[in-house]
């Protein structure tokens, strides 16, 4: 799995640029604000993860412009290749094409470009509000099998649903609204537990792996813990909502549920969100995608592409350089703001960004 090149228009501050990328290491370098996680954010899009900072698709449009253009060529496997054509409009739906074919919805671009993003806002991990944590373990399952993602587009569609009745049935479940409640109640409990059961089968996959990349990036200065917390116990959740329902009706809202679930996150035993230094969250987060990407090679039998966006900012020089080494193998593309590349870093290629354009320096013919 590899990106070949990248064409932009009218993308986030880039008019018009294409780039071609090396099948190794690229380094993408220059100023902050000059456009080197464009790059990044456009290939993470392609690939079916959406703006990983969170931007709406508006946003990704460059000011003044109707409409943006992302074009990302790859290959597969060493045979097939993928063309993969997003339009985001302002005014209009989005298109996007895979092979010159109409995709219907985004995330049907799972599995077609597989990708692991790395950035700043990973931090949020380690030391942000539950919901964070829930995203990263659905966009794990997604990631190891496409199919699994429409559990959670599921939980929140009959959410929407359940709640709207709450708020209509003001605090009292009789005649239709309780027969209708019922429903929805079943619908939830079966998809929810469903979706908790995947959550934790998965987490525990993935715990050892998240041990030891913390082990190694952390130097060995301490032990990483994580466990799935759960709004309704071990019940079923057809109990725990019957249980919940006069809470629920007098809150207007659904109190269990995977919705309400956790991954709680330890060094040495203490909260990470609370006790951990930055540079320790830092690390936790970095496991925390590579056990992911790992899980993706070990059951896909493929190599996502690695995007890592200023993922040394907070790093110290050993663990920047245990981080490299325990990357796996593949396409990688880092972006630094460093003028100068740590010694550690020696890349197959190097992209200079400025001023919203961006310009291949230096590409080994090996």
């Amino acid at each position: 799995m590899r990106v070949c090149s990248l064409s932009l228009l009218d993308f986030r501050s880039y008019t018009e640029t294409e780039v071609d990328f090396a099948a190794g290491l690229t380094a993408i370098v220059g100023p902050n604000g000059h456009g080197k996680t464009n790059l990044l954010e456009a290939v993470g899009f392609a690939a079916g993860l959406g703006s990983f900072r969170g931007a709406t698709d508006a946003a990704l449009i460059r000011d003044g412009a109707p409409s943006a253009v992302i074009r990302c060529s790859g290959l597969q496997d060493a045979e097939r290749a993928i063309l993969i054509e997003v339009e985001l409009a302002r005014a209009r739906p989005n298109r996007v094409k895979v092979n010159q074919q109409p995709v219907a919805r985004r995330r049907d671009l799972l599995g077609v470009l597989t990708a692991t993003a790395f950035s700043p806002s990973d931090l949020e991990l380690a030391k942000g509000e539950p919901a964070v944590r829930r995203r990263w373990m659905d966009d794990a399952l997604a990631a190891v099998r496409p199919s699994w993602g429409a559990l959670r587009s599921e939980l929140d569609r009959i959410l929407r649903q359940r709640n709207a009745l709450l708020r209509q049935a003001r605090g009292r479940a009789v005649g239709d609204v309780a027969v209708t409640l019922d429903v929805w109640d079943a619908k939830l409990a079966a998809v929810g537990d469903e979706l908790r059961m995947r959550r934790r089968d998965l987490l525990a996959e993935m715990e050892p792996e998240i041990r030891r990349h913390y082990n190694h990036i952390s130097e060995g200065q301490d032990e990483a813990g994580i466990m799935y917390v759960s709004s309704w116990d071990d019940r079923s959740l057809a109990d725990a909502l019957a249980a919940a329902r006069a809470e629920d009706l007098r809150r207007s809202a659904s109190t269990v549920g995977p919705h309400r679930d956790d991954v709680l996150l330890q060094i040495g035993g203490l909260p990470a969100r609370s006790h951990a230094s930055q540079g320790e969250q830092r690390s936790l987060a970095l496991a925390l995608r590579l056990a992911v990407d790992g899980e993706v090679r070990d059951r896909r039998g493929i190599e996502p592409v690695l995007l890592l966006d200023d993922v040394f900012s907070e790093l110290d020089a050993g663990r920047a350089a245990a981080l490299l080494e325990t990357l796996p193998p593949g396409q990688r593309i880092l972006t630094t703001a460093s003028p100068v590349l740590p010694a550690s870093i020696r890349p197959d290629q190097l992209i200079r960004v400025a001023d919203g354009t961006a310009h291949v320096i230096a590409r080994p013919d090996t």
